[in-house]
């Protein structure tokens, strides 16, 4: 549990978080902890890493959780 911790703290700043109100700390402690599921899941070894690629390259995080994002450029 405690190495959990530490990749939502080191990769996501948890403990920076100004999130406090209800329960949103709950709900974005659950988020990245889906986060974190969805990328080993998909063998990813370095959190950190896939995630940078991820942010430095934002049109592959759809595909990850299994959603498609085909444009229809005829605007019908």
């Amino acid at each position: 549990m405690e190495a959990q911790h530490h990749i939502r703290d080191r990769t996501f700043a948890e403990d920076a978080s100004t999130v406090h109100a209800g329960n949103a700390p709950r709900v974005m402690a659950t988020l990245r902890n889906l986060a974190i599921g969805a990328l080993k899941a998909l063998g990813a070894t370095n959190i950190a890493k896939t995630t940078r690629a991820i942010r430095d390259q934002p049109e592959r995080a759809l595909p990850i959780l299994g959603i498609t994002y085909k444009p229809d450029l005829n605007g019908t």
